[in-house]
């Protein structure tokens, strides 16, 4: 690891110690996102930051002088969906910078992943809530504790416009925990304030949610019935020990063009047999197969003692997170 002598002041302020912990490096290539463990816990610790879940989807934005790329978890280029979050972090003075975030869409409020999810259909605003950086000024930043990386990125972009901080607390997470709670916010994320960042799900990090709610595979779908059009539910699973366990269906939280688009793309993915290994299970009839390539976000109640969802409704697909790497969280 080479010695790095900072060359912005905002780096300036950085301990001897710290300083050992930065090398030189290219940009990244990937997204390589740090990932939460979901827990039921809720505590306090001084030595815990915590901030709000924000209901949207994971993006890394790496800029290399010109060149600006927005990268979703699994690295597909979200350049062109989201033109103005290109424009606002390419005004920006610094031009050496990869920095983790959420895209998120707004319903009064609330994060909503459901108007987010819309915004193929017609213009909804969206903004990029920036909460780490991984790189800066051609160095690797990553080392670094969490609590330093925040003082590096506070200093390093504007947060004006579409792109903007995430505030954090230190501490006091049960208080804050209700008030999410309260307020109507997904949860929290809590993470130690000493951690660095690493390429993987990370006990680190914790989502702490108000509501239940996570991604599921769709495996399936049902014939419509009455006046509906396309499908009457989806066929929902996860995956355990590599095989897709069947969680339950959803019928609701669809609109009649999400309808028409979700069935174009079911039927190009139909197959002759299930998927799901325990496909014996599921006791629906006139149902199609399809391959489990689809990822749905899934909000619901609980889940049941048998492991099925209770009172699920689509929210919307998910395009960031590949079909194998669906697990149940709770």
């Amino acid at each position: 690891m080479s010695a790095w002598m900072p060359d912005m002041e905002i780096l300036s302020a950085l301990s001897e110690e710290e300083r050992g912990l930065v090398a030189s490096a290219p940009p990244p290539r990937t997204a390589g996102a740090m990932k939460a463990v979901l827990t039921d816990e809720r505590f306090s610790d001084p030595e815990w930051i915590f901030e709000r879940k924000l209901d949207g989807i994971r993006c890394i934005a790496i800029r290399s002088g010109d060149s600006l790329e927005l990268l979703s978890r699994n690295d597909l280029r979200q350049n062109e969906r989201y033109p103005e979050l290109v424009d606002a972090l390419g005004a920006e003075a610094c031009r050496e910078f990869a920095v983790d975030g959420e895209v998120v869409a707004f319903e009064g409020s609330q994060t909503s992943f459901a108007r987010l999810a819309q915004r193929h259909q017609r213009y909804v605003p969206v903004f990029l809530y920036v909460f780490d950086v991984l790189w800066l000024e051609g160095h690797d930043v990553r080392r670094l504790p969490l609590r330093t990386r925040k003082r590096l990125l506070k200093g390093a972009l504007h947060f004006h416009g579409n792109v903007r901080w995430t505030q954090y607390r230190n501490g006091g997470g049960e208080a804050l925990y209700a008030e999410a709670c309260r307020k109507g916010w997904e949860g929290l994320i809590a993470k130690r304030a000493d951690s660095p960042y690493v390429t993987a799900r990370s006990r680190d990090w914790l989502k702490l949610k108000c509501e239940h709610g996570q991604e599921l595979v769709v495996g399936g779908y049902t014939a419509p019935r009455g006046s509906r059009v396309e499908f009457g539910a989806l066929l929902l699973g996860y995956y355990r020990d590599g095989q897709l366990q069947y969680a339950g269906k959803v019928g609701t939280g669809f609109d009649t063009d999400t309808l028409h688009e979700l069935g174009a793309q079911l039927r190009k993915l139909e197959r002759a047999d299930a998927a799901f290994a325990d496909a014996r299970a599921i006791k629906e009839r006139q149902v199609s197969w399809v391959e489990p390539e689809l990822v749905a976000q899934i909000g619901f109640t609980e889940w049941t003692r048998d492991g099925r969802l209770r009172h699920p409704r689509f929210l919307g697909l998910r395009n960031d997170k590949p079909a194998a790497e669906v697990v149940r969280e709770g």
